[in-house]
């Protein structure tokens, strides 16, 4: 068996780096020219996402995972699902709720701003998931075609050297095409963190809508549970991906829903206004 790195392996990768870190310009570039959406909220939803879920819930991890009960959790696919689900949901939700109530607080009269928080809360998770991941894998492919990866293996012992063998191996053996799921599972990701983004704000911004906010914590912890238990059990990585594509548009099409239903109301509202006012 070749020691090496296809070239189009290393293309794909090439191409889901690419479009993991094009998530989040598209999404800016259309949502600011197109829905007139401001610009804070983007990087409110990056800054969310980097305190709320790659520091603070990345803490908790290191706290409990690495405890004795971790090791029971980490043991179990359904308790390591539904506490990763739990956790994802409840840091990422509560992160949103506080920043509608805080420091967008005064920009929920443009409804635009919740799509502009979510192309920031999602497209930041793909380029630090996809996108760095991407790179690296790249770089670890020409570091292996090019004889030089003893560079890195040299100076690692016991489960670091097993744990980067397996990524090695894999490097070599997957087929070209697996390395493209990555950039269409942050598409699919970006589709469900601009929906939840709908869906809290929401929650926020209209009286007795609470309710919307408990459906965005079901709907990430259904989705991050559910991937968790499918790779635990070994799931065929295509059939993952499909799953992943059906559940987020599902999502977006009840969003869609509770979208025009909300705008709708609003603007009944206002006309109601406008009517009393001349009268």
């Amino acid at each position: 068996m070749s020691q090496e790195v296809s070239s189009a392996s290393i293309l794909c990768m090439a191409v889901s780096g690419i479009t993991a870190f094009a998530i989040p310009i598209i999404l800016f570039i259309y949502f600011r020219r197109k829905k007139r959406a401001d610009i804070l909220p983007f990087f409110v939803g990056c800054a969310v996402l980097l305190v709320f879920a790659l520091v603070l819930e990345s803490c908790l991890h290191q706290a409990v995972l690495k405890s004795p009960i971790g090791q029971k959790i980490m043991s179990n696919v359904w308790l390591y699902a539904l506490y990763g689900g739990a956790a994802a949901a409840l840091f990422e939700e509560t992160g949103r709720l506080i920043a509608f109530k805080t420091v967008l607080r005064k920009r929920l009269n443009n409804n635009a701003n919740a799509l502009m928080y979510g192309a920031g809360h999602g497209g930041l998770e793909a380029a630090a998931i996809a996108g760095i991941g991407a790179i690296n894998n790249i770089i670890y492919s020409e570091m292996l075609n090019s004889g030089s990866i003893s560079t890195i293996t040299d100076k690692l012992s016991g489960d670091a050297a097993a744990q980067f063998s397996n990524i090695v191996q894999q490097l070599i053996t997957l087929p070209s095409y697996y390395f493209l799921f990555s950039g269409v599972e942050r598409i699919f990701g970006a589709v469900l963190q601009i929906s939840l983004s709908v869906l809290v704000w929401f929650a926020v911004k209209k009286r007795g809508k609470l309710h919307l906010f408990f459906i965005a914590l079901a709907i990430h912890f259904t989705a991050d549970a559910a991937v968790a238990v499918m790779s635990g059990y070994k799931f065929n990585t295509a059939a993952l991906e499909a799953a992943i594509g059906v559940f987020s548009a599902a999502t977006a099409i009840f969003v869609l829903w509770v979208w025009k239903k909300e705008c709708s109301a609003e603007k009944h509202s206002a006309q109601s206004d406008d009517q009393s006012m001349l009268s």
